[in-house]
């Protein structure tokens, strides 16, 4: 049998997630969340009192990792480190930083790589992350690079931890999606940058539902699905 892939990158605050969640349940797609994974790796490692900014402490404690993805009735992602459901835990704001910090390095990378290209040889997926079109799925059947202003990526992100009841201030929030954009395109290990076939979709101007009729019909243009 042969599965399709679609690879969808870009920067923090995009909406890759919400999206490609969306539109994997759409196509009947397995979605698989990659910076939940690399959040993970940051959870544990700050939970053993590592510092994520530290190669060292991240790549020394990643034999003893046990980390695994199951997917629920409703079709979500869940992530389990060292037996335990984190899905929650990985969201804090705190653990963004750690993920931008981890996924930093070739180790944990290649640790991950595996994984996530095994999902994709037995599954329609939809991936999203930050270097799925150029890395992990390069031969993916459709590369999208969402993407969005940093002030309306602050925006939705300081709105999702306020609904969680999380009180940030906007400006920080702007501040760290900046932080995290700069240490994102400019780390030495799979940088973030748009796949020479990738299809640009900007969703500034875009509330969610015209976002996933666009991605829907790129889908349908370039997939015949």
């Amino acid at each position: 049998m042969t599965y399709r892939s679609i690879a969808m990158d870009g920067p923090s605050g995009a909406g890759k997630s919400t999206l490609a969640r969306a539109l994997a349940a759409r196509l009947g797609f397995l979605y698989v969340d990659t910076g939940a994974i690399y959040r993970t790796v940051g959870l544990y490692t700050a939970r053993q009192g590592g510092d994520c900014g530290r190669k060292e402490d991240v790549v020394s404690r990643l034999p003893e990792l046990r980390l695994s993805l199951a997917y629920g009735e409703d079709g979500l992602q869940h992530m389990f480190l060292q037996g335990e459901d984190v899905t929650e835990a990985i969201r804090d704001n705190a653990v963004s930083r750690y993920a931008s910090q981890v996924s930093a390095y070739p180790e944990v990378r290649a640790f991950l790589l595996e994984m996530q290209r095994e999902l994709a040889r037995t599954h329609n997926v939809i991936m999203d992350g930050r270097d799925i079109g150029t890395v992990v799925l390069p031969q993916a059947d459709l590369k999208v690079f969402l993407t969005a202003s940093v002030e309306e990526r602050a925006r939705r992100r300081w709105a999702e931890l306020a609904a969680r009841g999380q009180e940030v201030d906007l400006a920080t929030v702007r501040e760290e999606i900046a932080r995290r954009d700069y240490d994102d395109t400019h780390r030495a290990a799979a940088p973030l940058r748009k796949a020479a076939d990738a299809v640009e979709v900007d969703t500034s101007h875009l509330n969610f539902q015209e976002s996933l009729d666009a991605l829907l019909a790129l889908v349908k243009e370039r997939l015949s699905l």
